[in-house]
């Protein structure tokens, strides 16, 4: 079973692992439509990861245009009660043309929550994280910090949200949001997700630490780096293996992996996973456990057995010598965010 760890300085308790849901919901709708399951091929993923004691699962708006959210609260619904489950969703990005239909404003906040809700089949989520910053989104007004954050805070006081977390941002971004809620006596943001895995280091140099500093909880994304991680490129992007790797979701892999080692140390992990007897996918997890910032690594899967996988990736100790043998060959490549990819 996994263990079940403190969300930062809250007093929320969430599993070490939480499972993304990106992949759930209506096949061809929304960005991942070609590998997206449905809420029938779905239900056994969702009660394997509650027997593994995994009651985390990550959401948003954005996922399948809607469609994921309804397979989502459909299956927790379905499958455990309320007070058993922890449950994230998003927004922020867009959900339609319409220029209030994206970002951060006050109106988008408001709407996009109680659609999520509706869509979800619940009165509140556990926490509402807001993907990327008020102004990471192309397109969206730049609203004013303070217009975001007092609507966020509002959020919570209707008992919409319980708790808040962000997405992806300058550090120096998310110091300012977190002192302008200070100032106010608004909600703070609990914790932070964002991009970090064992070919994307650069959240090391600034993020990280001040998340340790400050207790806010690390949930980090794309902890296999879509797939590169696991073996399933092979040494390049031209040969992907999966449903994912080679349909339209890989134009985006290619956005965010440019680092000229990438694929050696994809190829360092496999041989430390044959050296250890595990598989690639759980070194690159236990890798990021291995991090004390970390709180619970947000995993995607499309089998049962990925998941039995990285339930018990929680278990593995890695040895200092083989953490230094995967981390060496890593060059600083391109913060993400200064280009607006991440």
């Amino acid at each position: 079973m996994l263990e079940a760890v403190q969300l930062g300085n809250c007093g929320l308790s969430v599993s070490r692992l939480a499972l993304g849901t990106m992949n759930f919901g209506k096949p061809g709708r929304g960005h991942q439509g070609d590998w997206t399951l449905t809420l029938d091929e779905a239900r056994p993923i969702f009660k394997a990861a509650l027997d593994h004691g995994l009651f985390t699962f990550d959401c948003a708006d954005v996922y399948g245009l809607g469609a994921c959210e309804e397979v989502v609260g459909a299956l927790l619904r379905e499958l455990a009660p309320r007070d058993q489950f922890v449950l994230s969703t998003k927004v922020s990005a867009a959900m339609g043309p319409g220029p209030n239909q994206v970002g951060l404003s006050r109106k988008h906040v408001m709407e996009g929550v109680d659609a999520c809700l509706q869509r979800l089949g619940l009165d509140y989520v556990d926490q509402l994280i807001i993907h990327r910053h008020p102004h990471g989104r192309l397109g969206a007004a730049l609203t004013p910090i303070e217009e975001t954050m007092e609507a966020l805070h509002d959020v919570v006081k209707a008992g919409k949200a319980l708790y808040l977390g962000a997405s992806s941002m300058f550090a120096w971004q998310f110091t300012e949001l977190q002192m302008t809620a200070e100032r106010h006596g608004w909600t703070k943001f609990v914790s932070m997700q964002n991009h970090y895995n064992l070919i994307y280091r650069e959240e090391e140099r600034e993020m990280n630490p001040y998340c340790a500093a400050t207790g806010v909880a690390l949930m980090p994304w794309s902890p296999l780096a879509r797939g590169i991680l696991t073996g399933n490129y092979k040494g390049s992007f031209d040969a992907g293996s999966t449903a994912r790797s080679q349909g339209q979701d890989r134009q985006r892999t290619e956005g965010l992996y440019r680092g000229e080692m990438d694929f050696v140390i994809a190829d360092r992990v496999v041989e430390v996973a044959e050296r250890l007897g595990h598989t690639p996918a759980q070194i690159a997890v236990a890798w990021l456990l291995s991090k004390p910032e970390v709180t619970a690594p947000v995993v995607g899967v499309s089998k049962i057995s990925q998941l039995d996988q990285l339930a018990a990736a929680t278990e593995i100790t890695l040895p200092e010598e083989e953490i230094a043998y995967m981390e060496e060959p890593y060059k600083p490549v391109v913060n993400l965010l200064s280009i607006g990819t991440s």
